[in-house]
C-alpha cells in the first residue's frame, strides 16, 4: 500500500521527469519541493514506490522514472483536469467553427488537437454502424448526368456523378428522390441498401437502367459509409520525441498507418468520470503499442455517442493537460455536430 506522502512523491516525479526528460533523485525532489523532511526519508518513499514496481532507475546510480505501472496510478489519483486556458478554448471555437462539413470539421480536429497536445491526434469518423439515413438527394447536372447526395444523421455527406443512358428530366428526378426518402430515410445503412436492391426492377423497362445506376450509386456510398476509419494529424512529432520510443518508432508507425489496432483499442477503451479513457504501456501491449499511451474521449450527435477522439504519444506525456485538451475538443465538436 502506497502511503499519502508516497503518491505525492510519485506525483512529482512524473511531474519533473516530463517537464525535463532526467531521471528525479531525491535530492533534487527535496530541493524543489516543500515536504519538509529530508532526503534520506524521501529515499525511503522512492524505495517504496521502487518496490512496488511505480518507478524504476534506467541506470545504475541514477535517479528514478515512472513505469507505466506508476503512470497509471498517477492518472487514477488525478482528482480533476487542469483547465484550457481562455486562448485555447478561444482557439477551439474559432478554428473549429468555421468548418462547412464533417470531413474538414473532423480534418480540423486533428490538426488542433496535434497542436494543442503536441502529439498524434487521432480522429475516428462516426460509428456508421449505428448510422442512419438522414436524406437523398438527386441533383441533375446535365441532361444525362446526376449527382447522388447521400447524408446520414452523423452528419456525413456522400456525392457521385453518374453518367446515365437517357436524358431524364426534372419530374422524373423529383418522383425517384421522393421514393427512394420514403423507402430508406430513417433506416440503418445496410438495411437501406437492402431495400434498395430490387427499385430498379419496379420501374418500366427504358426507366430501370437509369434507376439501375443511380441506386448502385447510392449502394456504393451506404458501403464507403459504413467504413470505420481514422483521421490523424501531427506524426511528425514522433520525430521530436522518437527516444521516448527506446529508439524503435517502427510499431507506433506501423499502427498508424494500418488503423486496424488504434480502431480496436478505441473501441475497447472505457471513458472514466471526467469521460476520458487512458491506456498506457504494456496496457497496449496486444496492440503493438506497450511504449506509447493513448488517451481518447467520446463525441456524439444529438446526446448520443458516435465515436472517439484522442492523441497518442509515449507514455512520458503531460496527463493532466493532455486529458483536459482531449475532452475539451470532443465536447465542442460533439455541441458543433448536434447544432447542424
Amino acid at each position: 500500500m502506497v502511503s499519502e506522502r508516497g503518491l505525492e512523491v510519485l506525483r512529482v516525479i512524473v511531474h519533473d521527469y516530463v517537464a525535463s526528460r532526467e531521471p528525479v533523485g531525491s535530492k533534487s525532489i527535496v530541493e524543489r519541493h516543500q515536504f519538509g523532511v529530508s532526503a534520506a526519508t524521501i529515499r525511503n518513499d522512492m524505495a517504496l514506490l521502487e518496490e512496488e514496481e511505480l518507478i524504476a532507475a534506467p541506470h545504475t546510480s541514477s535517479g528514478r522514472v515512472p513505469t507505466d505501472k506508476g503512470y497509471r496510478l498517477f492518472v487514477d489519483q488525478l482528482a480533476d483536469l487542469r483547465p484550457l486556458s481562455a486562448a485555447q478554448r478561444q482557439a477551439i471555437e474559432t478554428f473549429l467553427g468555421d468548418s462547412t462539413d464533417l470531413d474538414e470539421v473532423l480534418g480540423r480536429t486533428v490538426r488542433l488537437l496535434s497542436q494543442l497536445t503536441n502529439q498524434v491526434a487521432l480522429v475516428q469518423y462516426p460509428s456508421f454502424s449505428r448510422a442512419r439515413v438522414r436524406h437523398v438527394e438527386l441533383v441533375s447536372l446535365a441532361e444525362r448526368r446526376v449527382m447522388t447526395v447521400l447524408i446520414t444523421d452523423t452528419g456525413q455527406v456522400e456525392q457521385r456523378v453518374v453518367e446515365l443512358p437517357a436524358p431524364v428530366d426534372e419530374s422524373f428526378l423529383g418522383e425517384l428522390r421522393s421514393s427512394l426518402n420514403a423507402l430508406v430515410g430513417g433506416a440503418a445503412l445496410s438495411a437501406a441498401a437492402t431495400a434498395l436492391a430490387d427499385l430498379s426492377a419496379q420501374h418500366p423497362p427504358e426507366r430501370a437502367a437509369t434507376v439501375g445506376l443511380l441506386v448502385a450509386s447510392l449502394v456504393e456510398q451506404l458501403a464507403t459509409g459504413r467504413q470505420d476509419r481514422l483521421v490523424m494529424a501531427g506524426a511528425a512529432n514522433l520525430v521530436r520525441i522518437g527516444d521516448d520510443f527506446s529508439g524503435n518508432l517502427y510499431p507506433v508507425l506501423e499502427a498508424i498507418e494500418e488503423q486496424v489496432a488504434l480502431l480496436r483499442l478505441f473501441g475497447e477503451m472505457q471513458l472514466d468520470a471526467v469521460d476520458v479513457a487512458a491506456s498506457i504501456g504494456r496496457e497496449n501491449e496486444s496492440f503493438g503499442l506497450s511504449q506509447a499511451s493513448v488517451l481518447a474521449s467520446g463525441y456524439s450527435s444529438s446526446g448520443s455517442e458516435i465515436a472517439r477522439l484522442g492523441v497518442l504519444g509515449p507514455m512520458r506525456m503531460d496527463y493532466s493537460t493532455n486529458m483536459a485538451a482531449v475532452r475539451a475538443v470532443a465536447r465542442y465538436l460533439s455541441s458543433l455536430l448536434s447544432e447542424r
